[in-house]
């Protein structure tokens, strides 16, 4: 059997890397009907668009690719759910450009939940403060309502559960018990919880669906989610609560993405429907 000389390897490395990369600027779009029980007519059809893990990733100069994308989907709200940057040298800008994308082109409310990489160096109140000025509502632990024909839909946002930062109790106390409640949360650890409290749809993203994703055992490895976890990609279900875990956009530690291509999800609600 002839030796792979180290050269050899070497070389290797350098003409299959790229390849290995080119997924990563690949973009999708992944679409959900979410039924929710007791959802008011007024908001049936009601469409989410959701972004994730950006990490100051850029589809294009200044994000042009992602906000084209973007500008031809219908959606009646944006949810941001955390990791915007990334790194020992995080920025804003490639978030900042895509919020003004979809400013440019739709009229409808921006809400955001930190990450873990929002809060590196201890710059997240920063990233928040610069999010509000863009027109974004930074849901930390708190809640708001939409209304719409004289009836409500409750967004609920929690700070980062990998650095501990979630309270979801404090994020629910402006509530009402039994009204239909979406809840932000960068990592999906918090299924069990939100299933608890009664929280009708749940949107994470934090796995990157693994990054490297191998087939039909999904992820091998998240940050805080441990081996092989659980919720690594897409839709689960834990009694009354959906949970869709994004994709997300961009990548962390190295550049790279097998079978799971960078997503936005167009999430859509409809009424439950009982069966006959």
């Amino acid at each position: 059997m002839m030796k792979l000389s180290r050269r050899s390897f070497l070389l290797g490395g350098v003409v299959i890397l790229p390849y290995l990369s080119l997924e990563r600027q690949f973009l999708a779009v992944r679409r959900y009907r979410v039924p929710i029980r007791d959802l008011p007519p007024s908001f049936e059809g009601f469409t989410i668009l959701h972004l994730s893990d950006l990490h100051d990733k850029e589809f294009g100069k200044e994000n042009e690719r992602l906000i084209g994308m973007i500008a031809q989907e219908r959606f009646d709200m944006v949810a941001l759910t955390g990791d915007l940057v990334v790194g020992g040298a995080p920025s804003l800008l490639p978030a900042l450009q895509i919020i003004a994308g979809i400013k440019r082109s739709s009229n409808v409310p921006l809400y955001s939940v930190p990450g873990n990489h929002d809060w590196m160096l201890r710059r997240g109140d920063e990233f928040n403060r610069q999010l509000t000025e863009a027109g974004v509502t930074v849901l930390s632990n708190r809640s708001t309502v939409l209304e719409a024909g004289g009836q409500r839909l409750f967004v609920v946002g929690v700070d980062d559960p990998v650095t501990r930062r979630d309270r979801l109790d404090e994020a629910l106390k402006e509530t009402d018990q039994g009204a239909v409640r979406l809840l932000l949360c960068h990592s999906p650890q918090l299924l069990p919880q939100a299933s608890r409290h009664g929280i009708d749809l749940m949107l994470s993203g934090h796995t990157h669906g693994g990054q490297f994703r191998l087939p039909i055992l999904g992820a091998c490895y998240v940050p805080a989610l441990g081996i092989f976890p659980r919720w690594d990609y897409g839709r689960f279900n834990s009694g009354r609560t959906t949970l869709i875990v994004s994709g997300g956009l961009g990548e962390s530690c190295v550049p790279i993405r097998i079978n799971i291509r960078p997503e936005f999800s167009v999430i859509t609600l409809v009424r439950h429907q009982e069966p006959s």
